[in-house]
């Protein structure tokens, strides 16, 4: 990360099919080797296997996984006087749904599966039933968080 100045921010154009900026950003998450087209297919078997599971919409269940799994405050490394703290701060919004669509797809891949669609399709359900390791993942992060809050005038 650069210490000089702001890194621009990049305008995020909805997919195609969706027109939903959230299914973009996820698409990156899962995007290999700058095969596009191939992620979006998988997003897509997902969602449809989503509307299978629940009969509902299938993007208003993504929405809700994403959601449940936003963490609302992280623990950040602050080094003081030799030693290192760590020192929680509030999540911005833009930054608590990146951690949530990259934990969302990371605890995807190490389910048990046939395919990366089912997987990603299992973990979002459990996601917006608020179970899963998605949600233990952000339940951690605020335990963290609870425990050094005794640190918090540390803040930047």
């Amino acid at each position: 990360m650069s210490r000089r100045n702001q890194a621009t921010k990049r305008f995020i154009h909805p997919d195609p099919i969706y027109q939903s900026k959230l299914i973009s950003m996820l698409t990156v998450r899962i995007l290999k080797h700058g095969k596009k087209g191939l992620a979006q297919k998988i997003i897509y078997k997902t969602l449809d296997m989503i509307e299978e599971k629940t009969s509902n919409n299938p993007l208003e269940v993504l929405e809700q996984a994403v959601r449940n799994a936003t963490p609302l405050v992280e623990v950040k490394a602050r080094r003081v006087g030799g030693s290192t703290y760590q020192v929680p701060m509030e999540v911005r919004a833009y930054r608590g749904t990146n951690l949530a669509l990259r934990w969302l797809t990371k605890f995807s891949k190490d389910r048990s599966g046939k395919n990366i669609s089912t997987k990603l399709a299992n973990e979002i359900v459990d996601a917006s039933k608020d179970i899963g390791n998605t949600i233990r993942k952000r339940e951690e992060t605020h335990r963290m968080a609870e425990a050094n809050k005794a640190f918090a005038h540390y803040r930047y």
